[in-house]
């Protein structure tokens, strides 16, 4: 490259630079609180509406936690739909210089992944309603509709990340700080719903088999690797974990408070308020472990800090949820902050869910083979996740 062509690449990058939106000093813009609002609706609104099947059944479509599920959709087109059309058509956009383009349309790139996610949560909304007319109740997390919503549902979410993320790195003094601890909530948000999506998997009648291990190593190791490298903190994957485990302990104490009888039958189980979820695995114990490796390993190679990582979270979560289960499964657990007396309507009483006892499906060179396997997959996804936390530490678009 020759010289009068470097310094005039050089000049184009420091005009980018400069006309980089420069962020109000009168807070965090309307449309991340809307976003955040809209994936809050949305994690309630989940929680709520596998709580109703579990306790009152399928009566109609127009329930309050189907409502607040779709409400996130709506929200997002509020917030992302403005965002897009105002920043294609507005000459005086403020974020046109931290945009990208995608059909003729200028926004943020998180507008656009969240824009597809809301008009994807809506979308199911007539797909779940017809699949319940035709195959009636199903208490499965995984089935098509709902394989669409979560699918709309965490691109909401992700897209709303990579609009703080952007917003992080172009922001300065409070505001920076008000927006970190949004990505943290944000990222607290989907590990909530990740843990939603392996529920079927993390029964406790589950703990003491390979599968459980596996799935939080294919998946909940991502946002506890991505939020310490966006937002900086000491103990960020620690908070992340910690905001689960508080989310899910509130449902617990919150949800029973609540009257509620099934409505569709087989009834096996007497139901008489709403049913929580399980008592949330023990995540908080390798994400502190984590957070500590990560602080003194910094100069290390990535691929080895990743085959550490894995093995200090598969290692510590199976030494904590292990003996902790054993725990669940004891009469000690039976009250209302632990929860395990609570059983939805359709359990059959013959089950070894419902009698405390755990499933024996695999021999011991088969459990630690699975273990050996959820180790490598964590070193895949935490390598992953680090990569995508420093991406978005520098993403400003």
């Amino acid at each position: 490259m020759s010289a009068g062509a470097a310094s005039s690449a050089a000049v184009r990058a420091s005009s980018r630079e400069a006309t980089q939106p420069a962020v109000k000093a009168a807070g965090v813009p309307w449309y991340i609180w809307c976003a955040v609002l809209a994936v809050t609706s949305a994690t309630i609104g989940a929680h709520w509406d596998i709580s109703w099947h579990k306790s009152i059944g399928r009566d109609t479509f127009w329930t309050p936690a189907h409502m607040a599920i779709y409400l996130c959709g709506v929200l997002a087109g509020i917030a992302f739909g403005y965002l897009i059309l105002f920043t294609t058509f507005s000459k005086s956009a403020p974020l046109a210089p931290a945009s990208v383009r995608i059909w003729g349309f200028r926004a943020p790139l998180g507008a656009f992944i969240a824009s597809w996610g809301g008009i994807a949560m809506l979308t199911s909304a007539p797909f779940d309603n017809w699949w319940h007319d035709a195959y009636g109740l199903d208490v499965k997390i995984v089935s098509p509709p709902h394989i669409l919503l979560f699918a709309g549902t965490y691109a909401v979410i992700l897209g709303t990340l990579v609009l703080i993320a952007g917003y992080i790195n172009r922001a300065s003094g409070g505001t920076k700080e008000t927006a970190r601890r949004l990505f943290i909530y944000g990222t607290g948000i989907v590990l909530v719903m990740i843990m939603v999506l392996l529920m079927e998997y993390n029964e406790r009648s589950d703990l003491h088999q390979s599968t459980p291990y596996i799935a939080m190593a294919l998946l909940a190791t991502i946002p506890l690797a991505v939020a310490p490298r966006v937002t900086g903190f000491k103990y960020a994957a620690t908070a992340v974990a910690a905001f689960y485990m508080l989310f899910n302990i509130g449902l617990i104490l919150v949800l029973p408070l609540f009257p509620a009888q099934p409505k569709l039958g087989p009834v096996y189980q007497h139901v008489t308020q709403f049913i929580p979820p399980e008592f949330p695995i023990l995540l908080i114990v390798p994400a502190f472990a984590l957070d500590l490796f990560w602080r003194r390993s910094k100069n290390w190679n990535a691929w080895l800090t990743a085959a550490v990582s894995g093995l200090l979270f598969v290692g510590l979560l199976l030494a904590a949820e292990w003996p902790f289960a054993d725990f669940l499964m004891s009469p000690a657990s039976r009250n209302r902050f632990f929860g395990t007396m609570y059983f939805w309507y359709g359990l059959p009483p013959a089950t070894d869910y419902a009698r405390y006892v755990f499933h024996r499906f695999e021999t011991p060179a088969e459990f630690w083979r699975g273990i050996v396997i959820a180790a490598g997959l964590a070193t895949i996804t935490l390598r992953w996740g680090l990569s995508r936390g420093e991406w978005l530490g520098k993403i400003k678009r």
